[in-house]
């Protein structure tokens, strides 16, 4: 495949070809981003086409300074946030202090029995509220309080949707 700046290039001055191999290159692995926060594979396929849309939009912000992939998931990841948002549909789960022991220890779950598609396919399952938390925490690295900004909840309502999630996965 052509080196990836100059397909970036191409981009930039309209090239249908080059869209097009950017789109055929990275979008599995987008689409696969999309899936962890879609309840269904048509919502999935609506973020990627949203999240694409952007980053052809927004092409000529990249610096070249760091991971583009990297770059282009934090726009699929925000796309699918703003999504969730729209929608409206948080429940306030509150009494952190009901939290069993066990699960106060993020470092606590073993996963590594199961492959990642397996993982991802339990994940898709947990309740719209919880997957959100468990993906922004435990996959993308943000913590409880970026959480609680991106999602509009409180820290402690973070962390409680976090262990309810990790007792899901668990079960």
């Amino acid at each position: 495949m052509p080196e990836i700046r100059n397909i970036i290039n191409g981009c930039l001055k309209g090239s249908r070809r080059d869209q097009e191999l950017l789109y055929r290159r990275y979008s599995p692995r987008l689409y696969a981003v999309c899936l962890q926060y879609s309840d269904n594979d048509e919502e999935a396929r609506d973020v990627l086409q949203e999240g694409f849309i952007k980053i052809f939009k927004n092409l000529s912000r990249f610096k070249h300074e760091g991971s583009f992939e990297g770059w282009m998931r934090r726009i699929i990841v925000n796309t699918a946030l703003e999504r969730y948002r729209s929608r409206n549909r948080l429940y306030m789960v509150e009494d952190i202090d009901r939290i069993p022991e066990p699960f106060a220890d993020p470092g606590n779950e073993d996963y590594s029995g199961l492959e990642a598609t397996d993982l991802m396919e339990i994940i898709r399952m947990l309740p719209p509220k919880y997957r959100m938390v468990f993906n922004l925490y435990a996959l993308e690295g943000y913590s409880h309080k970026e959480i609680s900004q991106i999602v509009n909840i409180s820290e402690g309502t973070s962390k409680s949707n976090l262990a309810r999630a990790r007792m899901i996965l668990q079960r």
